[in-house]
């Protein structure tokens, strides 16, 4: 154990050895984008990039009111509440009654092939980080019915 601990560190320590790189991203520097057709919804790419191997981390900003519609991802992906209350659903049947609100600090892991359906169920702006490995795709359950709709409105 000892021999393989004081290998590491002189392989560390020879000359040309990558040192780790640390990113910052302060808020005010987070890009958001809009998502084509979804109605106020944003994202921004935080580290990786979900379409190329590797891990990345993105954050969806979903405007008060506007959830997507029952999908599923080809990889797991952990999500984390950082704004709001994210309200978050399981299985083919888009109910937004049934959906669980998760507050700010809150965890869902959605595990690949796992159908979910989320967003802002409330007059709340909601913003959740999502962490996974790509490359990744996604698809609807339906899509003949579009991947966001606004609910709750009166």
């Amino acid at each position: 154990m000892k021999r393989a601990l004081a290998l590491t560190v002189m392989v560390a320590l020879l000359p040309g050895a990558a040192a780790p790189e640390f990113r910052i991203v302060p808020a005010e520097e987070v890009h958001w984008i809009a998502l084509p057709d979804a109605p106020g919804v944003e994202s921004a790419l935080i580290a990786g990039n979900p379409s190329q191997p590797g891990t990345y981390v993105i954050r969806v900003k979903f405007p008060p009111h506007v959830m997507d519609r029952p999908h599923s991802h080809s990889r797991d992906r952990h999500v984390t509440v950082l704004q709001g209350h994210w309200y978050a659903g399981t299985g083919t049947t888009f109910d937004p009654a049934k959906a669980m609100p998760l507050g700010p600090g809150s965890y869902m892991f959605h595990p690949a092939g796992g159908v979910h359906w989320d967003g802002s169920n409330s007059d709340e702006t909601v913003i959740v980080q999502i962490v996974g490995e790509g490359p990744l795709t996604s698809a609807d359950v339906d899509p003949s019915k579009g991947s966001w709709v606004v609910v709750g409105k009166p």
